[in-house]
């Protein structure tokens, strides 16, 4: 496919104007200001609209579509234990497939090509999301509240058994990250295994850190003062490469072992607003050269997947919270989006528009009113855009949605059917 006279964000996130790019197979073949002579097929007319890099939401829930909207204006720790544990106690296979194909498609819709996602049933949501065309680091979260080895744990299990048969599927597609839910639902002996396990067979960690006040002060609390990322580094979390989701209330020390252990923070802006659990300290992160990219969290706390729109919050909420609008710039969070979030799947070749990188891009139309007019494009695709700018999908070559229409994913159906779901459990709670 040809991409024709199309305006490009280029990778160092500066804005080129009437721009040729060529697609062959699942890559970047070519980039240019004149057309090239090879035929790559299909011409997109770019007339208009901006070509560049798909967003990586590096950290989700995918299937908790099924439960948007089912609890509002609760704290996080009731917001789990009254509504949404009940809820998930009820989830099955079927239900956990239709949910996780809802949030493939809306993550289509928002230029979400990849998702690092923690949940379960991961055979269910990996099925989804090869339907669907997306890629995904699936991880399933490990919880423990005994002293039961980790061996013998049904989740771990699961784990073990993702990893084994579908680390690597759909060409790479889908890779299996190893999950440890948090340091308040587990214990030393829980961490310290899973550790050496993730070290063992070279897999890339997945955790909740810091999200709340209370969940960072009951950690100093109950293990010597140490903090969660304290506490997870001196078990050895941390030793393999590692998405730390939140890092709302880190401390201190804290970011001289992120830095040194290599960690990307997931920053979560409108779930950890819309939870009350605060503002990531991105600015500090930035400045200590900790590698930051950009999470929605479920939709159950969210409540959408507009990446655009999370864009927004994540540049902004900094800037009130630190009292300075130069806080977090719009390249900054153009990367934390793309390549930041791509580097922390441990997708090396994704998440620029650069010759030989894999082809998971978007297209926005931006001969808009509120994109007029352009005195910046970094600014006004951060500021200004809309999710719904977005026209076109696309993911290692293939168009996944484009103009409204989805190209692998039966829409009514799957609404029809994500809400047969919904409804389904909530009659048996």
């Amino acid at each position: 496919m040809l991409f024709e006279n199309i305006t490009i964000m280029n990778e160092n996130m500066v804005q080129q104007n009437n721009m040729f790019v060529g697609i062959e197979g699942n890559r970047i073949d070519y980039i240019g200001e004149q057309k090239p002579e090879k035929d790559y097929g299909s011409v997109y007319n770019g007339k208009g609209k901006l070509l560049m890099s798909g967003f990586y939401n590096a950290h989700g829930h995918s299937a908790m579509t099924l439960m948007r909207g089912y609890g509002e204006n609760m704290s996080l720790q009731d917001w789990l234990n009254k509504r949404i544990f009940p809820f998930e106690a009820n989830l099955d296979g079927e239900a956990v497939y239709w949910g996780t194909l809802l949030a493939m498609a809306e993550s289509i819709r928002y230029g979400i090509v990849s998702t690092t996602d923690m949940y379960y049933f991961c055979d269910d949501m990996i099925r989804a999301v090869l339907d669907a065309g997306c890629k995904n680091n699936m991880g399933r979260g490990v919880v423990n509240f005994t002293d039961e080895d980790l061996y013998q744990i049904d989740a771990f299990r699961e784990m073990k058994s993702t990893f084994e048969n579908f680390h690597g599927a759909g060409d790479g597609k889908i890779l299996v990250d190893m999950s440890l839910h948090a340091e308040y639902t587990s214990n030393p002996k829980t961490v310290q295994q899973m550790a050496e396990y993730t070290r063992s067979i070279g897999a890339n960690m997945h955790v909740h850190v810091s999200e709340t006040k209370g969940e960072h002060e009951e950690c100093k609390k109950r293990h010597q003062g140490q903090t969660p990322v304290a506490y997870l580094n001196n078990l050895g979390l941390f030793d393999t490469p590692t998405t730390a989701a939140h890092c709302v209330w880190i401390e201190g020390d804290d970011f001289r072992i992120l830095k040194e252990k290599g960690v990307t923070v997931a920053s979560n802006p409108i779930s950890n607003l819309k939870l009350a659990s605060g503002v990531c300290n991105v600015p500090k992160l930035f400045k200590e050269g900790i590698r930051v990219a950009i999470g929605t969290d479920s939709v159950a706390s969210n409540n959408s997947l507009n990446f655009i729109e999370e864009m927004k919050v994540f540049a902004i909420s900094s800037k009130q919270k630190y009292e300075d609008p130069t806080a977090v710039t719009p390249e900054e969070t153009l990367l934390a989006a793309t390549l930041s979030g791509a580097l922390s799947q441990g997708r090396k070749d994704s998440g620029s528009l650069k010759v030989g990188y894999k082809a998971d891009l978007i297209v926005l139309d931006i001969d808009q009113p509120h994109m007029v007019p352009v005195y910046h494009l970094a600014n006004n695709l951060v500021y200004s855009a809309s999710g719904s700018d977005i026209v076109l999908t696309m993911v290692d070559g293939r168009i996944l949605w484009q103009d409204g229409e989805y190209k692998t994913i039966d829409i009514e159906k799957t609404m029809a059917e994500a809400q047969n779901a919904a409804f389904r459990i909530l009659k048996q709670l």
